[in-house]
């Protein structure tokens, strides 16, 4: 299996084996249960569906129950999230997997999240613009400045960096090193920080461009 879903704990800090201090992030990977089982003689492809935490019964549609009642689960997942496999998995419908079976110390990781949503952001903020100069003779201060042509094309071209809503989108950190594993807490320990706010839902996946020792 290549990946897991998680949720981000938060930071802190740790000791290596040299006595160097390291930056982590805390995720609670796990423990993950196997809602399908996408074959390539069946569905063209091979995959496997997990889920992660438990929702209330009211706050879930028919469908997402009689999903997790086809799989035998009591509990219906909160999250679901399919990831792809090389060959048929040999996994049962039902079955629990937990952090140290897919992850181990010095596996480098692709992690997905959600950023932080930042609303409606000017260009300093947003595209890390100087500014205008705030002395003698400046008068724009946190503007973009000029962004347009008079006579030709007479228009503003598309593309330009602009005032406009920043954050809340999809990102993926690549290639993050795994510090520690914590079997019995279900902790993942990775050095470097994550997409996302504490408490958002993380996809956690083997790197693709990189191994572990």
């Amino acid at each position: 299996m290549k990946g897991m879903i998680g949720k981000k704990v938060g930071m802190t800090q740790v000791y290596n084996e040299s006595g160097k201090l390291v930056p982590v992030t805390v995720l609670e990977v796990g423990p993950c249960v196997v809602v399908a089982v996408k074959t390539k003689e069946k569905d063209g492809y091979s995959a496997v569906q997990l889920g992660f935490g438990s929702a209330k019964a009211k706050n879930t549609s028919m469908a997402e129950i009689g999903h997790a009642k086809k799989a035998g689960l009591e509990v219906i997942p909160v999250r679901l999230r399919e990831f792809r496999e090389d060959a048929d998995p040999q996994v049962e419908l039902g079955a629990t997997v937990k952090v140290n079976e897919v992850f181990a110390e010095n596996d480098y990781l692709d992690v997905t999240g959600v950023t932080k949503g930042r609303g409606f952001q000017g260009v300093v903020k947003r595209w890390n613009f100087a500014g205008g100069r705030y002395s003698h003779g400046g008068g724009w201060k946190r503007k973009p400045g000029s962004i347009g042509q008079c006579e030709k094309p007479a228009n503003v071209i598309k593309g330009k960096k602009l005032p406009g809503h920043m954050g809340n989108v999809q990102r993926t950190i690549q290639n993050l090193q795994v510090v520690g594993v914590r079997e019995e807490d279900g902790l993942l320990l990775v050095k470097g920080a994550v997409p996302g706010p504490n408490g958002g839902y993380l996809m956690i996946k083997k790197a693709i461009k990189k191994s572990g020792k």
